[in-house]
């Protein structure tokens, strides 16, 4: 087998047991990401990967226990801080600068002696579902490079799924994770709001936005969801996932009646449709209703918006970004500065949320938005009352080709239609791999209600069984 091949957990074990050092594994995988440049998944190696290599070794052989990640190399999506690497969130706008500290999960995962070698490609400031808005370029899919990998987590994505690294962490604001593991046949996981710290991490949407990891097995991606979970003090947002584990029963799937309505034309209905008929072998199948649940999108569109617009606010040329050159007076400063540092999707955003936060349209859009969010989460509730999770589609179908969508920012906005509930509702939800369609990956996706991760962990890896036993 080979080292790409192998978990997280064997890599792990290969390490402890003296079977391979650390430095060999994480030259291993440098050499990986060098030999894949062409998929544009990682923009940056570290230069020091291969001396926090040389710690965990020197670690082992002074006898001293190794931490639950000892040696496994891990990328960081481009809006994770980490001290004293570049951070630019995949904009021209932050070109140079350095992390000052570094991110709670970036602390958890060192303390675990996990190995970070790189930084991952992007939609710029998190903002878009193809990772094709990124200064650095499109990243490419890992199964067809004529194809998007999603986004806006992509590089995170294709790292794992072509065997970059074993390990990537990404965002989640409407779907960043879920879509691009769905596009690439990988595990991804949106946890309950508040269960991973955000401190540290440029966040666009903070009430909508979380950190999690992608791997290629269910198994993995709990394993390091429990390492980066926990309340934080430098994050007030941030709370103490109690994991609930489910009673031993035969679990209750919801289907949501109004989501099915919208998607039986779609492309991708064809294997939803196959997965609920393996389903009713080791599940009960139930319907349920989340009445406003088609109207998640339009609600996240004025939401996360908005909140760009308060949270860039500080990207003025001034301090935190970089100042234009064709700057004679202050208000040049500014207007110059973002004009030239902000890609069209992001000054997008901007202008819709100005708007939504105007005093004239406040009440009308965002105070509504706001109202609808809250009656949203409490119909999921009363969903949850009737099934242990509920499935969903993860996109309209398969990744589609680098280029097909960026003159229609609107049917891009479309492909988070089935991702953007679990965000609004601020509940988890659960990408695994399904099926392929012209040799392209596509994940089905499963929401549980506040902080019943294991819940899903379960119900995917009865998934899991039963897809591989046909």
């Amino acid at each position: 087998m080979e080292l790409f091949e192998k978990s997280i957990f064997e890599i792990r074990e290969d390490i402890v047991s003296g079977k391979i050092s650390c430095e060999e594994v994480t030259k291993y995988f440098i050499k990986r990401c060098e030999e894949n440049k062409d998929l544009n998944a990682i923009i940056e190696i570290y230069d020091d990967a291969i001396e926090k290599a040389k710690e965990v070794d020197s670690k082992l052989a002074r006898g001293e226990s190794l931490g639950k990640l000892a040696g496994v190399p891990v990328a960081i999506k481009d809006n994770i801080f980490y001290k004293g690497k570049q951070v630019t969130c995949a904009s021209k706008f932050m070109q140079g600068y350095v992390a000052p500290y570094s991110a709670t999960v970036v602390e958890k995962l060192l303390a675990e002696d996990a190995v970070i070698i790189a930084r991952t490609n992007m939609d710029e400031f998190a903002m878009g579902g193809s990772c094709e808005k990124s200064c650095y370029g499109p990243c490419h899919n890992a199964y067809n490079r004529d194809y998007v990998s999603g986004g806006s987590s992509g590089g995170s994505a294709v790292s794992v799924a072509a065997g970059l690294v074993p390990l990537a962490i990404g965002t989640d604001t409407g779907g960043s994770i879920r879509q691009p593991a769905s596009y690439n046949g990988i595990v991804g996981i949106k946890p309950t709001y508040g269960t991973v710290s955000r401190y540290g991490i440029v966040a666009f949407a903070s009430s909508l936005d979380q950190c999690s990891p992608l791997t290629k097995t269910i198994s993995e991606c709990e394993y390091v969801l429990k390492i980066l979970a926990g309340k934080d003090e430098r994050d007030q947002t941030s709370i103490s996932n109690g994991f609930i584990a489910p009673e031993n029963k035969k679990f209750k799937l919801g289907v949501c009646t109004e989501i099915i309505e919208k998607f039986k034309t779609m492309a991708g209905y064809k294997h939803f449709a196959e997965a609920l008929e393996k389903l009713k072998q080791e599940f009960d199948i139930v319907e349920v209703s989340v009445p406003h649940v088609s109207n998640s999108l339009a609600c996240y569109y004025i939401l996360a918006p908005a909140e760009a617009t308060s949270n860039l606010s500080r990207f003025d040329g001034v301090k935190y970004a970089t100042r234009s050159e064709n700057a004679i007076s202050l208000n040049d400063v500014y207007v110059n500065s973002r004009t030239e540092g902000f890609g069209k999707e992001v000054k997008r955003r901007i202008m819709l949320g100005n708007f939504v936060l105007s005093s004239g349209f406040f009440d009308a859009y965002y105070g509504k938005a706001k109202k609808l969010q809250r009656l949203i989460k409490k119909e999921f509730k009363n969903a949850f009352a009737d099934c242990d999770a509920i499935i969903l589609p993860t996109t309209t179908g398969t990744a589609f080709k680098i280029g097909e969508k960026m003159v229609d920012p609107v049917s891009m906005y479309l492909e988070d239609l089935f991702t953007v509930p679990a965000n609004i509702a601020g509940i988890p939800a659960l990408v695994v791999p399904y099926a392929k369609e012209n040799g392209l990956p596509i994940g089905m996706q499963f929401l549980a209600d506040e902080q019943k991760e294991e819940t899903l962990f379960a119900i995917a890896e009865k998934f899991k069984n039963i897809v591989e036993a046909q």
